[in-house]
């Protein structure tokens, strides 16, 4: 006799479907008030941004969706626009005009990301606070999400007691506990760009697999993959801070010690959650961070893509408050919510695509 066919390849508008989601459903309803009270009870204002964009944001390796504007109605040329990876550079124009503690649930895509853990189309909450350094981020993400989960959450036999202090790791330290001793800030030039040759080298002396061509960054993410993060965010959370200067993105090097960037990612039941950063202020780097970024791309991926945003650096001239900012993953803490392993469950309409 031929197999029934699995539940979750059945469409989504079948009330069975829906009626096995609706704890979970419940759950993220419930998730996203809690969510709302605890910034507006810290004085945050909520905001919505554009979702079709002009640049939908500068990370190299993230795909974008394009779509062509034709006006029919009013003044306009033709453009592509893309819809957005990410609400942060919308939300740091508005910190420039002066918005104060601000927070976004934003729906954002990234084309080609299909996993239990990830959707093409997916819901960020980013909250940027002037004034805050990263230690404090820290502890007002500690905060939220205390505030917002059970005192303990698991993710595929990996369990997190919340009410245990977050560990506090910097990635120097992760890789020397876990990477045979390998010293990653000696990888990293006084140009703040990582040496591949060196990574190698220091790689093999501890042990681990290093193979001739794999440059920096490609080495540095299997390392971090094979060896650091599965042993964070196991039994008690983990922030993973001081990321590689090649890593900096949008954020300020470590003035301490300039090899490093003010950066930390967040880990719960074995899965990272939250990005953040104590944010770069300054336009002059950030130009040159952007067009190291956009040449990248290019190089990867050919012409696809999207130039720098200049008028996001000219907002950046006129003077955006330091402070300090996050991007969570909001379907991945309903996971932990609702205790379902699947962003999918979280969702109204499930699948990708849905139907």
């Amino acid at each position: 006799m031929p197999s029934s066919p699995s539940p979750l390849s059945r469409p989504d508008w079948l009330p069975e479907r829906l009626a096995a989601r609706l704890p979970a459903l419940r759950r993220r309803a419930l998730l996203l008030a809690e969510t709302r009270a605890f910034f507006t009870g810290r004085g945050y204002t909520e905001v919505e941004t554009p979702a079709l964009v002009p640049v939908p944001g500068m990370e190299v390796h993230l795909q974008g969706f394009r779509s062509r504007f034709r006006p029919h109605l009013g003044p306009g040329e033709a453009r592509d626009l893309w819809l957005r990876t990410s609400p942060e550079l919308a939300l740091k124009r508005l910190l420039v005009a002066g918005v104060g503690p601000v927070f976004e649930l934003a729906r954002v895509w990234r084309n080609g990301e299909v996993s239990p853990r990830h959707a093409p189309e997916f819901t960020m909450l980013e909250w940027y606070a002037p004034g805050l350094s990263l230690d404090g981020m820290m502890d007002e993400a500690e905060a939220l999400l205390r505030a917002v989960l059970p005192p303990r959450v698991a993710q595929h036999g990996v369990e997190t007691d919340l009410g245990l202090p977050f560990e506090r790791i910097p990635v120097a330290e992760a890789f020397r506990r876990w990477c045979g001793g390998l010293d990653i800030l000696a990888t990293i030039g006084a140009d703040g760009e990582g040496d591949g040759a060196t990574l190698r080298a220091a790689a093999r002396t501890a042990g681990l697999e290093a193979p001739e061509g794999e440059g920096w960054e490609e080495l540095f993410f299997r390392l971090m993959l094979d060896h650091v993060e599965p042993n964070l965010g196991r039994g008690r959370a983990s922030f993973l801070t001081h990321w590689p200067a090649p890593q900096a993105a949008l954020a300020r090097r470590d003035p301490a010690d300039p090899r490093a960037a003010l950066r930390f990612e967040l880990f719960v039941a074995g899965i990272e959650l939250a990005n953040a950063f104590d944010e770069l202020t300054d336009a002059v780097e950030q130009r040159n961070r952007f067009e190291r970024d956009v040449a990248e791309r290019r190089r990867l991926y050919g012409e696809e893509g999207w130039e720098v945003d200049e008028d996001f650096l000219r907002a950046l001239e006129h003077g955006m408050p330091g402070g300090s900012g996050i991007a969570l993953g909001f379907d991945r803490l309903a996971m932990l919510a609702a205790g379902v392993e699947e962003i999918a469950l979280t969702r109204w309409l499930g699948r990708w695509p849905y139907g």
